[in-house]
């Protein structure tokens, strides 16, 4: 079985990206699989997610993993060089930093959108990977959908984020067709969803008899994600029992049928 790669995109931004990316890759670690998370937002959520104060002195970062290929050097570092271990077992991380953001222009015109899904294939220490995006359909997303197997779309129940779906669904069938033949779209993720009010579970009904590809498991509303993120410490390990990490579990589960498919 190969390591299956989960890139987590939305062009909205405060839907919960990070969130979700670090606390899917830390059951997925929870369970036994060594498992990379590749921050390439340039705000840095999941490295300090992850990594807590220690990711100001994690070094090299994903800036210098960019950085070498619009900079002539002679100690080229090879990706692994730029992988961290997290404070938990089996989770790894590329962490990011603001600076990435100034390297965009020069990497798009040069042309390096294919480098991460080489530097992938160079890794086969993971089992699994998911990469974290900016929100933004610019070089570090589309170069996550060229390496990506799957791609989770979170959804936080808002009609601006529901008019930006069509959007997003266009430009991950446009990079499948272009780029990545194997891209699929694994689902959308319902999150922040108050069962109790009318306008989530209307916006939810729509987009499923409209046939988008909802995921079945909602993430509830929670002030446990914002203690989680204080304590640098994913929710599986901060509070293992909360209804949250259920959720979490229950996502985590409903997707491992894709893991089997797509790594097989």
């Amino acid at each position: 079985m190969g390591k299956l790669i989960r890139v987590v995109f939305n062009q909205k931004g405060g839907v919960g990206k990070s969130t979700i990316t670090c606390n899917l890759a830390a059951i997925s670690a929870a369970r036994g699989r060594r498992t990379l998370v590749i921050d390439l937002d340039p705000q840095a959520n999941s490295s300090h997610y992850l990594l807590g104060s220690g990711a100001a002195a994690a070094q090299p970062t994903v800036v210098d993993f960019f950085r070498q290929m619009v900079e002539f050097t002679f100690n080229e570092k090879k990706p692994l060089a730029h992988v961290h271990a997290t404070p938990f077992d089996n989770l790894f991380i590329m962490p990011s930093r603001p600076e990435l953001e100034e390297l965009q222009a020069k990497l798009e015109s040069r042309y390096k959108i294919y480098k991460l899904r080489d530097a992938l294939n160079q890794m086969q220490e993971f089992d699994a990977v998911y990469i974290d995006t900016p929100p933004a359909m610019g070089f570090f997303t589309r170069s996550a959908l060229i390496a990506a197997d799957t791609c989770l779309i979170p959804f936080d129940c808002d009609t601006f984020s529901r008019q930006a779906l069509y959007t997003l669904l266009g430009n991950a069938q446009e990079i499948r067709q272009d780029h990545n033949q194997k891209l699929t779209i694994e689902g959308i993720i319902v999150n922040q969803f108050q069962a109790r009010a009318r306008l989530p579970q209307r916006l939810v009904d729509e987009l499923k008899e409209e046939g988008l590809p909802v995921l079945a498991t909602y993430l509830s509303s929670s002030v446990k994600v914002r203690e989680s993120h204080e304590a640098a410490k994913p929710l599986i390990h901060l509070a293992p029992q909360h209804k949250l990490t259920e959720e979490y579990a229950a996502l985590y589960e409903e997707l491992g049928e894709a893991v089997g498919e797509a790594a097989a």
